[in-house]
């Protein structure tokens, strides 16, 4: 036997032979660099544990923390006419929208669904910002039209959840004319006496912002997220000034009055609890229910009272 290609050799190849290791075991922290464990980053719902910063989470992750059980049924959003204008720059229209597609695995840029949160049945929507900026399209006019009258037809609240960076350039003025309309969405909840509670994520910006993100009966932020209409870079170099230290941040605007909360996502499902049940008018929150008595204690309950031992006379 020949000790050294038998022993010597392979067991210094075990040693200095590279793992392969994959790469998403282990996620990097953008705020303060700690490298996060996913299943650890998963189940705190894609907030750091060591800074709190709040990542970029997909509205089906978010709906499976929200929802009892994570069960949720998707709600049916009417197609749009795909490309009317025929759009081109770096790229066409439809070949970005396939890009976007296949990135994030979903249809469009926001979901709709229904389900209950806390044993109360909500509608809720969902803006993914890793799908085209989250872009406020045909599409999601569609989704919010659709998300109000589902709402007013079953007679529940409306969450939404936003996340934009505006209308999307490649539907032109049609991408507009989604603000109108998804105002006029949000009245039809007004009227029927709905509430529409609004849960601005970061970025929240453009032509969301100036239309139904800001037309809510309760907005709630999650921490440090930017809100706003044009952005501060913009605003800097037009007024060539000097912006407050976190200005357009969640925290600035809770302080001018334009938000009414601002919660971590890890506390937004009993929040958004909490504040539906006292808009609808319902009972608190049923948390747990008690198990059933036992035949035992049920007969022991039905017993007559002569069955207790009479009281002494001393």
């Amino acid at each position: 036997m020949n000790w050294i290609t038998n022993y010597v050799r392979p067991r210094i190849n075990s040693i200095f032979s590279r793992r392969e290791v994959p790469e998403n075991l282990w996620h990097k922290c953008s705020e303060c660099g700690t490298m996060l464990f996913h299943r650890e980053l998963s189940d705190n719902q894609n907030v750091c544990t060591n800074c709190d910063h709040h990542m970029h989470i997909t509205p089906r992750d978010r709906f499976a923390a929200l929802f009892d059980g994570g069960i949720f049924t998707e709600v049916t959003v009417p197609e749009p006419i795909a490309d009317p204008l025929k759009f081109r720059d770096q790229k066409k229209y439809p070949d970005r929208m396939k890009a976007a597609q296949k990135k994030t695995d979903e249809k469009e840029a926001m979901l709709v669904v229904s389900g209950e949160i806390g044993r109360t049945p909500i509608i809720a929507a969902a803006q993914d910002f890793s799908f085209m900026a989250g872009s406020m399209g045909m599409y999601v006019g569609n989704a919010i039209i659709a998300a109000a009258e589902e709402a007013v037809k079953l007679g529940r609240p409306l969450v939404l959840f936003s996340a934009a960076g505006g209308a999307r350039m490649q539907e032109g003025i049609l991408s507009l004319m989604q603000m109108p309309r998804t105002t006029v969405a949000v009245q039809m909840l007004k009227e029927a006496n709905l509430p529409y509670i609004v849960v601005l994520t970061h970025p929240t910006t453009g032509g969301v912002t100036a239309s139904y993100a800001m037309l809510g009966d309760v907005h709630i932020s999650e921490p440090n997220a930017l809100i706003c209409f044009a952005g501060p870079r913009v605003i800097e170099q037009t007024i060539r000034e000097k912006l407050p230290e976190g200005f357009q941040r969640a925290e600035y605007l809770l302080d001018h009055g334009m938000l009414d909360r601002v919660i971590p996502r890890t506390q937004m499902r009993q929040e958004l609890v909490t504040i539906i049940r006292m808009l609808m008018g319902l009972p608190p929150q049923v948390v747990g229910d008690l198990p059933a008595p036992s035949e035992g204690e049920t007969a022991a309950l039905d017993a007559p009272d002569a069955a207790q031992p009479a009281p002494s006379d001393g």
